[in-house]
């Protein structure tokens, strides 16, 4: 069992000066369950290496026990440092795609020719794809079958309230949850920062960071 991680390799918030990046939990808990169950993973991003840790992710109060295991685990953190350039990674050799979130791919992979054309080849195949929290901003120009890939799926992603609870609603290039309305997906949600996760045929998406270990779990189900 092969499993593709795509992480982000944005840094900027907006014109703001901060940075960004991908969430460490929703990167560290989906690794995690992806190993424990055996799965071999590779981790991938637009321009390969190190991809940016979004630094709020990593303040005290978003301490989780797989980020935990994370800063104890050198062979992950090399792993993390030296992700494949995505250009040079193809849908045969995996069995399933998984895109953590964070608000980097907003910038980088939701636009991303080589990120588009992976989804549609996993999809295309009859492989499932995943993606947690802002992840599933990544779908926003694939297409499936001539038409967006989330058009009459029942879907989920970060929440406009959950934006709009970090204030970041203006900042943002767009806004996942009418992103995936606008598109045609069924969009759905729980309270906010609650664990949510939908399974609509071969598409798994997660909610917000509560949502990793679950979206992770349902993507492992699908490869039996």
């Amino acid at each position: 069992m092969k499993i593709l991680m795509v992480l982000t390799s944005h840094d900027q918030l907006g014109n703001t000066g901060k940075p960004t990046g991908f969430w460490l939990e929703e990167f560290a808990a989906p690794f995690y369950e992806f190993k424990d169950a055996g799965a071999e993973v590779t981790l991938a991003s637009p321009k390969g290496g190190q991809p940016p840790i979004d630094p709020k992710s990593d303040e005290p109060g978003n301490q989780t026990e797989a980020m935990e295991r994370y800063k104890n685990d050198p062979a992950a953190q090399r792993a993390l440092a030296n992700t494949s350039k995505l250009a040079d990674v193809k849908a045969d050799d995996f069995d399933a795609i998984f895109y953590p979130g964070g608000h980097g791919p907003l910038w980088d992979l939701a636009n991303d020719r080589n990120s588009i054309a992976l989804i549609e080849g996993f999809y295309n195949d009859g492989k499932p794809v995943a993606a947690v929290c802002h992840g599933p901003a990544v779908l926003k120009e694939v297409t499936y079958q001539g038409q967006p890939i989330v058009k009459g799926k029942r879907v989920t992603g970060f929440a406009n309230s959950e934006e709009e609870a970090v204030q970041l609603t203006d900042i943002v290039p767009f806004l996942v949850e009418d992103a995936l309305k606008r598109l045609g997906g069924q969009y759905e949600k729980a309270a906010d920062w609650a664990d949510f996760t939908v399974v609509d045929g071969r598409l798994v998406t997660g909610q917000n960071p509560s949502s990793s270990t679950s979206a992770a779990r349902e993507l492992l189900k699908l490869l039996g």
